[in-house]
C-alpha cells in the first residue's frame, strides 16, 4: 500500500513539527510519501527511516485550476490513501479528482485559530485508531553523520547554538542581545557558540560576531541543512528565535530555548525539550503573529538564567 501525508507548509519548521505524526502513520502502514511545498525537507529527512520519499508540489494561486494542477500531480503518484494535514477543501477536492481510493483529511477544522499541534494529534489518532497520540518524536541521524558530528565540532566546551535568523524580522530577539548574551556567558563559563541563521542573513552573525570580546563562536549561514544536522546534535542546547533548528534539536532530546516575540503557542507546544522565555507579564496565550513585542522586553539576563538553571540539569 502506497500512503502519502500531505504538508501544506513553506517553512522547515512546520514541516518539521508534524513529524511524530509521519513516524505514527509509518509505523502502522510502513515507509510513507511526505508530500510538501518545503525543498529542505528532503535534506533535513535523509537519514529517517520511517520516511520512503519526499515529494515536493509547486504553490499555485488558489484559484480553480490549481485544483486541477494538484489532482493531475497527485494522480501521478498513485497513492492508495493520503492523510491531509491541513483544513482545506481544495486539497481535498484534488485529491478526490485524482481517483486516491481512501483521503483522510480536517473536517471539522477552520484554518482561522487552528493549533497546528492539537489538531494533527488528534486528527493522527483518530485516523489510527490510537487512544492518544504523542506529538514529539525521534529526530533520526544516521551514524556516518554522528561520526562527522563529532568531528567537526568544538571539545570540552559547553556548546550552544544561538538561532539568531528567522522567517521575519518581527521574530528576532537583536544583534546587541546575543552579543551582550555572548560576552556575558563568556565571563562565567567554557562556551562556545555555532550562529544560526540562512544565507541571506549573514549580515546578522557577522555583526554580533564584530560586538564580541572572545571569538569563539562560527557562522553556519553558509550551510546546508544535511551540513547543520551533524553540528546541531553535538550541541549541548539550542537558544534562540523560533526557528526550523528548535525544531530538530528538540526532538534530537537536546533542550531548547525559544524567545518567544510573535510566535504561536503551538510552535513550543509539543516537546518536553522546548522551553519559553516570553516579555515580561506577558502570558503565553498573548503571542501570536500580530503580537509583535519589542526585543527589549526580554532581558539579557533572564536568558542567561534560564540557561544556567538547563546546563545545571544536564
Amino acid at each position: 500500500m502506497k500512503i502519502g501525508v500531505f504538508l501544506n507548509f513553506v517553512g522547515l519548521g512546520s514541516n518539521l513539527l508534524h513529524l511524530s505524526y509521519c513516524h505514527q502513520i509509518a509505523k502502522k502502514y510502513g515507509p510513507i510519501n511526505i508530500i510538501t511545498q518545503c525543498n529542505k525537507l528532503k535534506e533535513a529527512l535523509e537519514d529517517d527511516p520511517l520516511i520512503n520519499e519526499i515529494i515536493i508540489f509547486e504553490k499555485k494561486k488558489k484559484t480553480i485550476l490549481n485544483i486541477f494542477y494538484l489532482s493531475n500531480f497527485l494522480r501521478k503518484l498513485n497513492l492508495d490513501k493520503l492523510f491531509i494535514y491541513y483544513p482545506g477543501k481544495r486539497i481535498y477536492l484534488a485529491a478526490k479528482i485524482s481517483g486516491i481510493k481512501e483521503i483522510m483529511y480536517y473536517k471539522n477544522f477552520k484554518k482561522k485559530n487552528l493549533h497546528l499541534v492539537e489538531a494533527a494529534k488528534d486528527f493522527t489518532a483518530k485516523c489510527l485508531d490510537l487512544n492518544s497520540c504523542p506529538s514529539e518524536t525521534v529526530f533520526f541521524i544516521s551514524k556516518k553523520n554522528k561520526e562527522i558530528g563529532k568531528k567537526l565540532i568544538q571539545k570540552d566546551k559547553f556548546k550552544i547554538v544561538l538561532g539568531v535568523g528567522s522567517s521575519g524580522p518581527t521574530t528576532r530577539w537583536g544583534i546587541k542581545n546575543y552579543s551582550d548574551l555572548i560576552n556575558k556567558l563568556n565571563l562565567i563559563g567554557n562556551f562556545y557558540f555555532y550562529l544560526l541563521c540562512g544565507k541571506e542573513e549573514i549580515e546578522i552573525p557577522n555583526l554580533i560576531i564584530s560586538k564580541l570580546i572572545n571569538k569563539n563562536c562560527l557562522s553556519l549561514h553558509d550551510m546546508s541543512i544535511k551540513q547543520l544536522i551533524p553540528i546541531l546534535a553535538h550541541c549541548n542546547m539550542y537558544v534562540g528565535n523560533d526557528s526550523f533548528g528548535h525544531h530538530i534539536t528538540s526532538q534530537l532530546k537536546i533542550p531548547s530555548i525559544v524567545i518567544m516575540l510573535d510566535t504561536p503557542k503551538a510552535y513550543t507546544d509539543y516537546s518536553v525539550n522546548q522551553f519559553r522565555i516570553l516579555p515580561e507579564g506577558i502570558s503565553v496565550d498573548e503571542i501570536d503573529h500580530d503580537s509583535n513585542f519589542k526585543p527589549n522586553q526580554i532581558s539579557v539576563e533572564k536568558v542567561i538564567n534560564k540557561i544556567l538553571e538547563l546546563k545545571k540539569l544536564n
